[in-house]
């Protein structure tokens, strides 16, 4: 099995990196190969310009660095994204890997008759959202209106006629104990030592 992570922190000391290091450790026990994609180690540019755009019209990429995402893509079995909720959404360079490499000819195609997509990425079974934040669950919930799910999940993902799809909030991360944190943490690698 090959699994890909898309990871986008900048900060080595986040907790999102202590989740990247639980995730690979459980995946590599079931014996996936990980593949990761460090949207920051790898300045990956968020910006569509207007080459990328002439290009997503025509379902190809001009963008070398957006090709070389595309053809690892193409071998996944799964894909995880691991990312912290800043301002109640995702980071720029996650919405930029949504915007420029999860593209048409890729990820998805429309419908031949016309209404709706259909997944391209065919040998994917899976597709896990992990994120972080320090907001509570109930206030992100209730009065921001759970937008990774809303976006990610719903937007994205299901109307590319992905399935099976999921998203792990860890809330409140400041505020838990170290305890908690690392329970978490050993939660995730048991989990992903699982994934088949």
């Amino acid at each position: 099995m090959r699994t890909i992570i898309v990871f986008n922190h900048p900060y080595e000391g986040s907790y999102c990196n202590a989740i990247l290091e639980s995730v690979s450790k459980g995946l590599q026990k079931s014996g996936h190969k990980v593949d990761l994609m460090h949207l920051d180690k790898d300045q990956f540019h968020p910006r569509m310009t207007s080459d990328d755009l002439k290009a997503f019209v025509e379902h190809r990429a001009v963008d070398p660095q957006v090709i070389g995402y595309h053809e690892r893509l193409k071998k996944a079995d799964h894909l995880i994204f691991i990312f912290p909720i800043w301002w109640d959404i995702m980071p720029a360079a996650t919405k930029g890997f949504i915007d420029r490499v999860l593209s048409p000819g890729l990820a998805y195609d429309h419908h031949p008759r016309g209404f709706g997509l259909v997944p391209l990425l065919h040998n994917l079974k899976s597709i896990t959202v992990i994120t972080t934040m320090n907001k509570p669950k109930i206030m992100y919930s209730l009065l921001i209106g759970n937008l990774i799910r809303k976006v990610m999940i719903r937007s994205v993902f299901k109307t590319m006629g992905y399935k099976n799809v999921k998203w792990l909030s860890f809330t409140s991360v400041k505020r838990v104990s170290h305890e908690k944190r690392v329970k978490w943490l050993h939660e995730l690698e048991k989990r992903f030592s699982k994934l088949n």
